[in-house]
């Protein structure tokens, strides 16, 4: 019995040296690619997202009218958590929104909502909740139009506490692209209108779609709203 006992002992000796071994090599593979350190590379498009100043960064990714408006309400929360939770301020966030897909709409002015509130409906559909009919401005920028997932949260307000709003370029294209084929004129005239028309202090990104990849790069946590 003594001799069987022995050998059970010595067999769970050499299986947990086996999965002590294969644990080591796993880590020592770890290791090896965290020590072969990929850098990605940088571009000077992309700089702007590594010189924002804060101690944390955020970027809040939006694709849809509800989305927009919860990446603006969002904002608000986590700026309000740090200062009522840690005791901190905003200046303490380096923190992007991004409007991009056809919610790019939100980062125009008035102005162009007046002339294409309908078609910016048909893309979004976010109806004006005071009307439940197309917007005829930019709701993210309007407090008095009834309730909105927005809260009473406006772009204006998400900048002045240093909310940088990133604008998709390639969506603005195609949303001129669409425009054209509406009717409403030649496709690089609507483009160069919707440019002309962005939000004072906003910013154009190639693609929405690559500015969110592009920030993780730059140790960006993202949060996805809508």
């Amino acid at each position: 019995m003594k001799d069987k006992n022995d050998k059970l002992s010595q067999r769970r000796s050499l299986l947990t040296g086996m999965g002590v071994a294969a644990a080591g090599l796993t880590v020592g593979a770890g290791t090896a690619n965290a020590a072969d350190g990929f850098e990605p590379a940088r571009h000077d498009l992309d700089a702007w997202m590594g010189d924002m100043q804060g101690t944390h960064r955020v970027f809040i990714d939006s694709s849809s009218g509800v989305g927009g408006a919860d990446a603006l309400h969002f904002s608000r929360n986590i700026l309000d958590a740090h200062k009522n939770a840690y005791g901190g301020q905003d200046s303490d966030y380096a923190m992007i929104l991004c409007f991009r897909h056809y919610v790019t709409v939100f980062g125009y002015q008035d102005s162009v909502w007046k002339k294409y509130g309908k078609n910016f409906h048909q893309m979004l559909n976010y109806p004006d909740p005071s009307t439940g009919e197309a917007p005829d401005l930019n709701l993210m920028q309007s407090t008095g139009r009834g309730r909105m997932t927005n809260n009473g949260v406006t772009v204006d307000i998400a900048q002045s506490r240093g909310v940088q709003i990133a604008l998709c370029n390639a969506a603005t294209n195609s949303i001129a692209r669409m425009l054209s084929r509406a009717g409403h004129g030649e496709q690089g005239d609507i483009y160069q209108e919707l440019v002309d028309s962005a939000i004072p202090g906003s910013r154009f990104v190639s693609a929405g779609v690559m500015a969110v990849t592009r920030v993780q790069e730059y140790g960006y946590s993202v949060l996805t709203a809508g």
